[in-house]
């Protein structure tokens, strides 16, 4: 099964609040452009991609559907960003994570992003309930960033 990247202008709002359940979902849904992965016509993954500053862009959202996870969709998404944000001239691709996400750290650093900051309390200051992952309280949020040139 072909697996497609486009725009789209129709997100899955339930697959991106997988991955964000904040209020700030919808702010940055219509700040940035949002790409669907498309299999055999189903979205199976998305993602967000935001310009945040000088020749810097962002995903500030990527959600691989639970059933479609662990296929290689989430590696394909980041790579069609990481070109995406090449071709329109940004020059560095930034992503940030939970401190105790450490599958998702783990696949961004696979795909080329490397460790460049701490956002201490990030959670507790930005979420109005505790965020938990693998039934520990996220309170980081670990940033990330790939060089584009």
């Amino acid at each position: 099964m072909e697996l497609k990247i486009e725009k789209t202008d129709a997100p899955s709002r339930e697959l991106l609040l997988l991955a964000d359940e904040s209020e700030a979902l919808d702010d940055y849904i219509d700040r940035g452009i949002v790409y669907a992965a498309l299999r055999d016509g189903r979205i199976v993954g998305q993602y967000v991609l935001l310009h945040t500053r000088p020749f810097t862009a962002e995903v500030v959202n990527i959600a691989v559907a639970p059933d479609c996870q662990r296929q290689g969709i989430a590696t394909a998404l980041l790579r069609h960003a990481a070109e995406t944000a090449r071709r329109a001239g940004f020059r560095i691709l930034e992503i940030g994570t939970g401190d105790c996400g450490l599958g998702q750290i783990a696949l961004y650093e696979r795909c080329g992003f490397v460790r460049t900051g701490l956002d201490v309390d990030y959670f507790r200051k930005f979420c109005p309930v505790p965020v938990f992952e693998n039934g520990v309280e996220c309170r980081h949020m670990v940033r990330l960033s790939m060089d584009l040139n």
